[in-house]
């Protein structure tokens, strides 16, 4: 299983430095346009892998493989997806904002105080 994620997380996290860097170089501007362009699409294929999942029951090794593995060292912003959709599907919206919230909140502060502490 192990060897399944990590084949995945290494095909997933060159897939993501070639798709930001493709993207990314067509604009002239500061704006993370290639970062932007990678959430989108691994949101919309772990969406994709949850649909086939879903539809046909795909293994537990395919579902490591692609959702852990590929999507995940894609961006981890897919997960972070997939997890406030089954929070939504199961109706607890209120867990949902929150993880939103929290996790984005949350998630800039941290990447500041990191930041900061080496300057």
């Amino acid at each position: 299983m192990l060897i399944l994620v990590g084949f995945g997380s290494f095909l997933g996290g060159i897939s993501r430095y070639l798709t930001s860097q493709l993207i990314q170089t067509r604009f002239i501007s500061a704006f993370p346009y290639g970062t932007l362009a990678v959430n989108i699409i691994g949101c919309l294929l772990i969406g994709l892998i949850i649909g086939w999942n879903e539809k046909f029951s795909l293994s537990s090794e395919w579902r490591l493989f692609l959702a852990t593995g590929l999507c995940g060292g894609f961006t981890t912003f897919s997960a972070f997806s997939a997890e406030t959709l089954l929070l939504m599907r199961s109706g607890q919206f209120l867990y949902a904002i929150t993880y939103i919230s929290v996790s984005v909140l949350s998630g800039i502060v941290a990447t500041f105080i990191g930041a900061s502490i080496f300057k």
